[in-house]
């Protein structure tokens, strides 16, 4: 009979382990959900005055831990946060380091072919940010000058990419993060500093007054839908974090929560981007989405 009940005690809780998946299940036994986060992405993921990760991101995610909370009933749950940069971000996704990346991450078919990713949360649109009073239309306009981007982004993949096929002879430089690689625009190394529009702005609002010595191109190069870095493989819990966003879209209560990191004073600076939700981002909410296409969202 001690055998049977043994027996019977592993069957259950090898049914419970094929029901919440690897994720959960490690959550379960290990009482520690760990998240990726950005220190310096704002309004996405940054740090406030007591060195916390908050931003747009962040709270999403948040809700996302809650609701694994409720869903395993560990009132105790730890979270653990790790910092992550643009070149460490999916590396520790796909080994097993993080439950979920909350930070600044484009969803593409390349990338998903090794991570998963949540619905789409943002759309934003990469741009070229030069100095002085010309704006410039696109790389063409940069034949043979060097042009600053961010190491391990779609947009410096798309900057070497355009580079190579159309024989510019643009000389590439990388930052180790969105700040550096703006630094070497500021400092003059770099003729424009290719990135996503939403970012940009928020580097801008950092300038204060001297804010009015930069440009951003009016023309978008490419479309980029943000998503949560997921570990692939794990339908069970990107079933539960999409659950969690879309609710959060049929609700509505995704327009407050936008409106707090991206129309408002952000902790602990006052900066604020003044930037309204996009249609793009209007159409996602409406109707959800994980899809890594960009025509999707035009």
């Amino acid at each position: 009979m001690k055998r049977l009940l043994a027996l019977s005690a592993l069957l259950l809780g090898l049914a419970a382990q094929a029901a919440d998946g690897p994720t959960l299940t490690r959550v379960r036994e290990t009482g520690v959900i760990v998240i990726g986060y950005r220190p310096a992405s704002l309004p996405f993921s940054f740090l406030d005055a007591q060195l916390r990760p908050t931003g747009y991101t962040v709270e999403l995610c948040d809700r996302i831990v809650d609701a694994v909370r409720q869903k395993l009933q560990l009132p105790d749950l730890e979270v653990r946060r790790v910092e992550v940069a643009s070149a460490t971000r999916m590396p520790l996704v796909i080994n097993g380091t993080l439950d979920l990346e909350c930070g600044i991450t484009t969803h593409t078919a390349e990338r998903a072919r090794s991570q998963a990713f949540s619905l789409t949360i943002f759309i934003a649109e990469t741009r070229l940010m030069t100095r002085g009073g010309e704006r410039v239309r696109g790389l063409r306009d940069l034949r043979g000058q060097a042009v600053a981007s961010t190491i391990g982004t779609t947009s410096i993949q798309h900057l070497a990419k355009v580079n190579e096929q159309l024989g510019l002879g643009i000389r590439i430089l990388g930052g180790l993060d969105d700040p550096e690689g703006f630094q070497l625009l500021k400092s003059g190394r770099a003729s424009a500093f290719l990135m996503d529009d939403v970012l940009l702005r928020s580097l801008l609002a950092q300038q204060g007054p001297a804010a009015d010595d930069y440009r951003i191109s009016d023309q978008a190069l490419t479309v980029e839908p943000y998503a949560i870095g997921l570990r692939k493989g794990d339908p069970q819990f990107k079933a539960l974090v999409d659950e969690v966003l879309a609710g959060l879209y049929r609700s509505g209560e995704i327009h407050a929560i936008y409106r707090r990191w991206f129309e408002t004073p952000l902790p602990p600076s006052g900066l604020n981007l003044k930037l309204p939700m996009s249609a793009a981002l209007r159409r996602v909410i409406a109707n959800p989405t994980d899809s890594p296409d960009p025509e999707r969202y035009r």
